[in-house]
Formats: structure tokens, C-alpha cells, sequence
């Protein structure tokens, strides 16, 4: 299986308006927003082998970005 990125205009294609007006007006989603793309890119770069990773800190930095992304679905469907 590819590896690949999970970054969010592409998770939330359809509030793509939403995302980008929340990017540029709530310091709050933005920090969310940036913590999500630091843990995907650790994590991608986890499974292509460039970070050494045991599987249970893998799967706990899976979890988190889950979290997150949950949190910013939420708050992405209050402001449509």
C-alpha cells in the first residue's frame, strides 16, 4: 500500500471554504490545524522510514491525529 499524506483540504474537500476562512480568522483552529499537519507529517514520515518509530508510539501518534482530526470536523461543520 502507497504511502501518502493525509493533509486537510483533502480529508474535508467539501468544506473547503470553511477551512481556508477558519485558517485565516481562528488563531485557535489554525494552532489545531498546524499540530494535525506536524503529526502527519511525523507519521508519514514514521512509515517511509526516515523516523525510527516503535509501533506503540506509532499507533499513539495515529491516535492523536484521529483526535484532532475530530476536533477540527467539529469545528468545520459549526461554521458552514
Amino acid at each position: 500500500m502507497p504511502l501518502e499524506h493525509h493533509p486537510l483540504h483533502r480529508e474535508f474537500p467539501e468544506y473547503r471554504t470553511a477551512l481556508l476562512n477558519l485558517l485565516s480568522h481562528d488563531g485557535h483552529f489554525a494552532r489545531l490545524a498546524a499540530e494535525y499537519e506536524q503529526l502527519d507529517k511525523r507519521i508519514f514520515e514514521a512509515e517511509d522510514g526516515r523516523e525510527n518509530l516503535d509501533d506503540m508510539h506509532l499507533l499513539g501518534l495515529k491516535m492523536q491525529r484521529v483526535s484532532l482530526k475530530d476536533e477540527l470536523a467539529d469545528l468545520l461543520r459549526k461554521a458552514s
